[in-house]
């Protein structure tokens, strides 16, 4: 019942979406069923073998076009140009038109000829509808890549979106539809599944020329044999020779390979036919059709009889192959095959001839396919649709696909369920004129609406059934009559802005009844009703630069703010005009962190004279206070609602996590519209200065940089193990380790950093760094833990290698990635091209491959597969032991054999554990260390 649903959702959703694109017609004297998009071409033109191509401008949002700068063999139009799209993380869809209930064949090509003129080969996805189709990995300027599926069509529309981008820019070639009529590709789970094309070849070919339209009315690529590529039709059995015949073959009017392809084949004349084949995307479940047809004149007393061998697969070798009697005579196609067969990656296949049979077996066509699970999309699928229907002429309207897979709209945020659903949608200053789309009133998991700066009419609609909503914005619009009471029952509300609007009455009883930020000026004729309301009133008077209001502000400080207040537990608190979230971020609630009043920062840095550093946040000041201590202030410039946030999130976890290898934080100011978060000073900057900077400045010892791993991974263990719940920093990196005077390592910058909850997932906006970013974090926007892990495993590589995560010039012209390119490097045993050459002489080699194997392991692609930290720091305390020599080695066994002594003594209750702690803090490891370490807490 689910999976019907969720197809008739996705399926109202193809209907809805881009109904402009079904009005278009089909180009003149196009072939019956193809639909052939020339991308990034201007005009519409007929190519050497007579299919009508149209230029893709109409079909797509978005993107620029370009001439290809490399030449290549490929004469034709269509391959002189391409589309390109931004590498961020949108998708770009092409939508077109088909027929429901059909077959279609659906192929996308790919060639890069440097059109970007960088020679950074690209590497991005692409997908059908919201289920991911492939992965376009470019290694070949001047080759395309050439990508097919078979898809039964579940709606009047389909879409083929590119995305995520890991290197280069997205970029397509053309696109083309080629409408099936038969069942020869009918599978039971063709609901559930499409056909993604692994291999079609003809064997036999006489050319390297392959085989389409118009031999191949479907215009399905029958590739020749005779084309070599590595590791694809090899292991070629003695004996095999290429046969041949101008007799007409009998085929069916249905999808059987063409005439053409069935003329030619291979015979084993030694009584068998080997081949391998390297199947991407496998091991997996997979389509397989073998094409055969008696091509030679046997004799009456000659036969060919064969079957199937498979390696370690003997249940396929059953059948025998007769293809005379099979097929029921000569020049006549048979085409055994299974539908659901698992594959390997490295398919040895063969056929070999029976005891009772005088010829060797033959082959005249392959195809195999690989299953693809067709993913079902988002539940608010059929809404989004339904309501973007409503703007068919807006730009952000015709995005397409699916809203939130493979990757959300750009305006739309969703959940990272396995089914998403929309839980922030931003439409701030689109210029959309008319009432609230009442399907927004329909979208349950709903948190964050924002339609500001509109132009939107009529009343507020009742946003009841969204019980999820925390933050309304309205305001700047002309919205008219009364603020629905529904509003205040909403159990979650934290912001509700309605300001510059013509709403008019009451405002409701019902919202002073919780603790949320109100603003509502701007709508002259919308007023409260004093005895209506039954909680504190706090009114947060805001100057936004006018002398003008000065009066008035004093006036209502007097009037109203310093009124008795009554105690009750929630507080309403009603903005007047306001610089968006100042008012309510002008207090931060926090019990443990230190506040300093504006001037004695002024004074601690000279009215911050001395600038040492600046980010995202804002910009680093030196100082010091008039005990003596050093300190480091961050004075916040950004003063967006993204900045504010991360000034706050960092005030609160710092207040509550200490340790020796986190960044101490020493307090606070917030005055005179300054934000300002104050640290203890690092004397020696970042790890980042050490690794790329000065040659004077380098880190140039290697046991000096394992000791700095070691630091940073202790602090990240106190993170993740040590804190309740768990701390995901989020923004892990060379720059964010800090080193004291004594060049040991801190970690530091928890802005973006957020508390895992129970251990689990957590659904985040992605944020981060680019280099160190975790892909399936990126992807699937679910944040873990092991997303620090594969930054840590970055930043790791840098202190091999002394590289930055991101280069053009460091890693080749393939690469411009440390991770891809260490990767290349270290599986192939090839240590020495990563190490940093500036690093001193007399490592031991050992001690990097432990670093490196580690590394590697941190950055692998699922995060499943990445050690924990407490794995990686002991990795790391087995390299420094291996350069510290025997004698460390052994006192490193000796304190974990210790530890081991010490945490069942303390499991037992027995007094002598707290001298065993003692006896190990002199063996070097402090007590307060030790307890963060796993099964110590």
């Amino acid at each position: 019942m689910a999976s019907a649903a969720a197809a008739a959702a996705a399926a109202l959703l193809l209907f809805f979406h881009l109904q402009l694109l079904l009005l278009l017609p089909a180009p003149s004297g196009a072939q019956p069923g193809f639909f052939s998009l020339d991308c990034g071409g201007a005009h519409d033109h007929a190519d050497a073998i007579g299919i009508q191509w149209t230029s893709d401008a109409s079909f797509v949002t978005g993107g620029q076009t370009a001439q290809l700068l490399v030449q290549n063999g490929l004469q034709s139009q269509q391959f002189t140009t391409v589309r390109y799209f931004p590498a961020d993380n949108r998708k770009y869809c092409y939508t077109m038109n088909v027929r429901n209930r059909t077959r279609y064949l659906v192929r996308a090509t790919f060639l890069y000829g440097n059109f970007d003129n960088s020679n950074v080969y690209p590497k991005f996805d692409i997908s059908l509808g919201a289920s991911p189709w492939s992965t376009i990995v470019i290694n070949d300027a001047t080759t395309p890549v050439v990508e097919e599926a078979i898809i039964l069509a579940a709606a009047p529309t389909l879409s083929v979106c590119l995305s995520n981008a890991s290197t280069g820019q997205p970029f397509i070639s053309t696109l083309e539809l080629r409408q099936f009529n038969g069942s020869l590709y009918y599978t039971t789970d063709e609901a559930r599944f499409f056909l993604a094309l692994s291999a079609r070849i003809n064997f036999g070919a006489e050319s390297n020329d392959s085989v389409r339209y118009p031999d191949d009315p479907f215009d399905r690529i029958w590739e020749s044999d005779s084309v070599r590529r590595a590791n694809y039709l090899v292991d070629v059995a003695p004996g095999t020779e290429r046969i041949s015949t101008t007799k007409p073959i009998f085929v069916s009017v249905n999808e059987e390979p063409p005439e053409k392809v069935m003329q030619t084949a291979v015979v084993g004349q030694d009584g068998s036919l080997n081949y391998r084949l390297d199947l991407e995307g496998f091991p997996a479940n997979a389509w397989g059709v073998s094409y055969f047809a008696e091509i030679e004149d046997l004799a009456p007393n000659e036969t060919r009889k064969f079957k199937l061998e498979v390696p370690g697969m003997p249940a396929l070798s059953k059948p025998t192959v007769d293809v005379e009697e099979n097929a029921q005579g000569k020049y006549r196609l048979y085409e055994p095959g299974y539908t659901n067969l698992s594959l390997p990656f490295v398919f040895s296949f063969g056929f070999k001839k029976t005891n009772d049979s005088s010829k060797g077996p033959i082959l005249n066509a392959l195809e195999i396919y690989k299953y693809v699970q067709i993913t079902m999309g988002s539940q608010d699928a059929i809404i989004m649709a339904s309501m973007v229907s409503r703007y068919s002429q807006a730009s952000w309207a015709q995005e397409g696909g699916d809203p939130c897979l493979p990757a959300s709209w750009s305006w739309v945020q969703c959940s990272s369920e396995y089914a998403p659903r929309v839980f922030s949608i931003t439409l701030s200053g689109k210029n959309i004129t008319g009432s609230i789309p009442v399907e927004l009133t329909k979208l349950s998991g709903l948190v964050e609406l924002r339609l500001d700066g509109n132009s939107f009419s009529g009343q507020i609609p009742d946003f009841s059934e969204c019980r999820n909503l925390q933050y309304i914005h309205l305001e700047n619009n002309q919205l008219t009559g009364e603020l629905p009471p529904s509003l205040g029952d909403l159990p979650n509300l934290k912001e509700l802005y309605v300001q510059n609007n013509k709403l008019s009455g009451q405002v409701p009883k019902s919202l002073f009844k919780r603790s949320i930020i109100l603003n509502f000026s701007g709508n002259s004729a919308l007023h409260i009703v004093n005895n209506a309301i039954s909680h504190t009133i706090t009114i947060i008077c805001v100057v936004i630069g006018a002398i003008m209001l000065l009066g008035a502000a004093i006036g209502c400080y007097f009037f109203t703010c310093r009124r008795k207040k009554k105690p009750y537990e929630d507080t309403v608190v009603i903005a007047a005009p306001a610089k968006k979230l100042g008012s309510y971020f002008s207090e931060v609630a926090t019990e443990s962190a230190h506040r300093f009043s504006l001037s004695e920062i002024e004074d601690a840095t000279d009215k911050f004279e001395r600038r040492i550093g600046s980010g995202g946040f804002g910009i680093v000041y030196y100082g010091k206070l008039t005990d003596g201590r050093e300190i480091a202030v961050k004075l916040l410039t950004n003063d967006s609602y993204q900045g504010i946030r991360e000034f706050l999130n960092e005030v609160t976890l710092l207040s509550r996590i200490h340790h020796r290898h986190l960044v101490t934080f020493l307090g606070y100011s917030q005055q005179d519209g300054k934000n300002i978060l104050v640290y203890e000073f690092m004397h020696n900057g970042t790890l980042k200065e050490h690794l790329r900077g000065a040659a004077d400045e380098k880190i140039t010892s290697w046991l000096k940089r394992l000791e700095i791993a070691e630091d940073a991974a202790k602090g990240i263990e106190y993170l993740h193990t040590g804190c309740s719940p768990t701390i995901i920093h989020r923004d892990l990196k060379s720059s964010n380790i800090l080193l004291d005077k004594n060049m040991r390592a801190k970690v530091a910058d928890f802005g973006l950093s957020k508390p895992a909850v129970d251990g689990s997932h957590v659904s985040s906006i992605v944020r981060g760094t680019v280099g160190y970013l975790d892909p399936e974090y990126y992807i699937s926007q679910q944040l873990t833990e092991k997303s620090d892990i594969y930054s840590f495993g970055v930043i790791l590589l840098e202190l091999i290698s002394g590289h930055e995560p991101i280069s053009n010039d460091n890693f080749g012209l393939n690469c411009r990635n440390i991770v891809a390119w260490a990767r290349s490097h270290i599986e192939s045993g090839n240590i020495h091209a990563i190490i940093d050459p500036s690093l001193d002489r007399g490592y031991d080699l050992q001690s990097v491959w432990k670093i490196a194997e580690v590394a590697i392991m941190c950055v692998k692609p699922k995060g499943a597969q990445r050690p924990p930290i407490s794995e990686v720091l002991k990795e790391i305390q087995d390299a420094i032991a291996i350069e510290r020599g025997p004698q460390e080695m052994q006192r490193s066994a000796t304190i974990q054999q210790q530890l081991l002594v010490s945490n069942s003594n303390r499991s037992m209750g027995d007094s002598s554990s707290v001298n065993n702690h003692q006896d190990l803090e002199q063996n070097g490891a402090s007590f307060d260390e030790l307890l963060m370490r796993p099964g110590l807490r």
